[in-house]
């Protein structure tokens, strides 16, 4: 791919517009994105104010930007079936003129993937031992539980969501997380970068 332009100095090869549910997710993703996206790409995190804003202002912004740049959506399941959201959100990108859209879906809530590296959860609330937990059922599977949001204020009864965002998202491990949701959206990451 061919550089298009210059920004301080490094071509920028790729842009990547990632169209968010809410703010904490913003705030987390600030966290990890420079560790995974190589030098050269430059992204942007749109958030918006929960998932009826999201959908609802998708296909404007979807038609909005032309130029040659790609998109990621990134939603919470909740207590919906996440196939049926998924499916949903791709066919209003398909219908917004951007099918090449990649679309993932936190299961069930972003907590979820914090719940999957307690390790980082510690870190970032300097709670001992909450690591060797990551060997019960429940946290080998985050994804399973109906509540991790509440299952994290269990633990850490302290937790916020954008501050909580913020600083578990520095300690967490991009390449060792149990939340299979998780890693496919590193992969969906990885795979738009090439």
């Amino acid at each position: 791919m061919e550089a298009r332009l210059f920004q301080g100095g490094r071509a920028i090869v790729m842009e990547l517009y990632f169209m968010l549910e809410e703010p904490s997710m913003k705030e987390l993703l600030k966290t990890i994105l420079p560790r995974v996206l190589p030098e050269g790409v430059q992204y942007y995190l749109i958030k918006h104010e929960g998932k009826q804003d999201l959908e609802k202002s998708l296909p404007r912004k979807l038609k909005a930007i032309t130029q040659d740049v790609r998109f990621i959506v990134v939603r919470d399941q909740d207590s919906a079936d996440c196939h049926e959201v998924k499916q949903r959100l791709c066919a209003i990108c398909s219908s917004s003129g951007r099918a090449d859209t990649v679309v993932r879906i936190a299961c069930r809530e972003m907590e979820s993937w914090f719940l999957g590296d307690l390790q980082a959860v510690e870190k970032a609330y300097n709670i001992g031992g909450l690591s060797r937990r990551q060997q019960q059922r429940k946290y080998r599977n985050p994804d399973g539980l109906n509540n991790a949001a509440q299952e994290l204020r269990r633990l850490v009864p302290t937790y916020q969501k954008i501050s909580g965002a913020r600083a578990i998202g520095q300690h967490m491990d991009i390449n060792n997380n149990c939340s299979v949701s998780f890693r496919v959206f590193i992969e969906g990451v990885y795979k738009v970068i090439g």
